[in-house]
């Protein structure tokens, strides 16, 4: 019977590393898909941009009258 109530050091090990695996497997996503942002939105700040905010255009319009 003693060896039964001895706890599975090895399982316990295999739970933590699978734990710990997960965990830094989703800060390195996260650091990369920040890292993606930071170059996206630099590479938008160099185009030129025409005008900004609302355009009503023919779509619009279109669907305006279906109201």
């Amino acid at each position: 019977m003693s060896e039964q109530s001895k706890p599975n050091e090895s399982r316990r090990q295999l739970l933590k590393n699978i734990g710990l695996g997960m965990a830094a497997s989703a800060v390195s996503a996260g650091t990369t898909t920040a890292a993606h942002a930071a170059v996206d939105k630099q590479d938008d700040s160099k185009k030129e941009t025409q005008t900004t905010g609302y355009h009503e255009t023919q779509h619009i319009r279109d669907y305006y009258e279906t109201l």
